[in-house]
């Protein structure tokens, strides 16, 4: 089955901090707020204007974003974990070139 969300709706597997545990307590209801990495799915049409015209979303499938850990709609497709959210909270998204050099360098930066 495919999934195709609507407007400006994006589609987020969790990938990075939400796979490794380190051990901490959780306490429910406690003001820290963590955030989150995850690569977008699958992505909207996008939203529309108060003119009536859809504004493209600047998401795309494969991108890795980073998001507060309060945002969306958590579930299961296809038996994924999956976050459902609007692009709105979307608080930045790496950049591919950026991200790629950071990974090559950072272990070797870790070393000397």
């Amino acid at each position: 089955m495919t999934f195709r969300p609507l407007f400006d709706h994006v589609v987020v597997r969790r990938v990075g901090a939400a796979d490794r545990s380190n051990g901490a307590v959780v306490v429910p209801g406690s003001d820290v707020e963590a955030l989150q990495e995850g690569e977008v799915v699958a992505v909207g049409p996008g939203a529309r204007s108060e003119s009536g015209r859809v504004q493209p979303p600047e998401l795309k499938a494969g991108d890795r974003i980073v998001f507060s850990g309060r945002s969306g709609a958590s579930g299961k497709i296809d038996g994924q974990d999956i976050v459902i959210m609007k692009q709105s909270e979307v608080m930045g998204v790496f950049d591919s070139a950026a991200a790629t050099k950071t990974q090559a360098v950072w272990p070797r930066a870790r070393l000397a």
